[in-house]
């Protein structure tokens, strides 16, 4: 039987008949050679090279209009707020809380209210001088927490409440909302002076429409833990409320308007502080060391010999820092020492 050489089209053809019995859909016909002879042995045929253009997933329902220098921005800005509201709650409520600052995103407002428990403590903030309102949505595991701390309680963190808030326990949460409201408020200073205050609260977070459902906001998520309960606290910033604020929240413009130059009023502020700020003080005598086998056989009346002079100054220490010689003596029947030379 004589041998027959097959061309590339008779073999191409060949696959096509086999994958169109077995079903699967025909490959896309490959790149034509310019000779009509057949490839030589090893050589392929050269690929489609692409344009190289990288394609990325948009969701038309979720706009980026927020930069990531605003969001990097925002991010620092809140940081502060959670520790210095952190620091602020612990000594109202007489405990150790920690606030962290969880995630700074941006999406829609519809998202945004779907994603809270029902009932929940939902607070409409104004914000004058800007347009609209913010919201700050605090998690029901972690109000009523803070609530029975507030009565004098232990809250258990395996008690699911499902009831909103009476008008008495909405007082009492109106305190602490009041307390963030005030580290909001300075930690907005250096961007633009807000006058903020609760406008409504709800319990039905549905029931409230500050913004159109596919309004993009920025969504700051607080975790706060107080004893073995952890709840979240949510501040949700539609962002046409602070759009015209773009170049303050861009990266270099919040580094410069961070800066601010002292004022008289502010120095003297901080000295009158600094001037009541108390401090310890120690004078120390000699410094000098023993066997161990000794200091256990020490009793009331024992002598213990130092290489220091009696004649020589005596150290003063303020915070335990060595500042000032000093000599030991009494005043007005008190025992005394008299400062006699800074310590360099």
């Amino acid at each position: 039987m004589s041998e027959e050489t097959l061309s590339q089209n008779q073999v191409e053809s060949l696959l096509k008949a086999m994958e169109t019995v077995e079903g699967a859909p025909p490959k896309p016909e490959p790149p034509k050679f310019s000779s009509e002879k057949s490839p030589t042995a090893g050589a392929r045929p050269s690929p489609i090279v692409g344009s190289g253009a990288r394609v990325t997933a948009y969701d038309f329902k979720r706009p980026e209009r927020v930069g990531k220098e605003q969001m990097r921005a925002m991010h620092s800005l809140h940081e502060s707020l959670a520790r210095n509201f952190g620091a602020s709650i612990s000594g109202m409520l007489r405990t150790m809380i920690e606030v962290k600052l969880l995630s700074v995103d941006q999406l829609t407002y519809s998202e945004f209210v779907f994603s809270l428990d029902n009932p929940s403590c939902f607070n409409v903030v104004s914000i004058d001088p800007l347009e609209g309102n913010w919201i700050l949505d605090i998690a029901p595991t972690l109000s009523y927490a803070i609530i029975d701390r507030m009565l004098g309680g232990d809250p258990d963190p395996n008690e699911a409440i499902r009831r909103p808030l009476t008008e008495i326990e909405n007082r009492l949460i109106g305190r602490v909302v009041e307390l963030f409201l005030i580290q909001l408020k300075n930690s907005w200073e250096n961007i633009v002076e807000l006058n903020v205050g609760i406008e409504k609260v709800e319990s039905n977070p549905q029931l409230v429409q500050i913004v159109p459902p596919n309004e993009v906001v920025i969504l700051v998520g607080f975790e706060m833990l107080l004893g073995r309960n952890r709840g979240m606290l949510n501040l949700c910033i539609p962002f046409n409320t602070v759009e015209q604020f773009n170049s303050k929240l861009s990266r270099n413009g919040w580094v410069g308007y961070g800066k601010a130059v002292p004022t008289e009023e502010s120095r003297g502020t901080i000295s009158t502080s600094m001037n009541e700020a108390p401090v310890d003080i120690a004078v120390t005598l000699a410094r000098s060391k023993i066997r161990t086998g000794d200091l256990l056989e020490l009793a009331v009346g024992d002598i213990i010999t130092t290489e220091k002079e009696v004649t020589s100054p005596l150290e003063f220490s303020v915070q335990d820092v060595p500042k000032f010689n000093a000599r030991v003596g009494a005043f007005k029947g008190k025992k005394a020492v008299r400062i006699e030379s800074a310590i360099e």
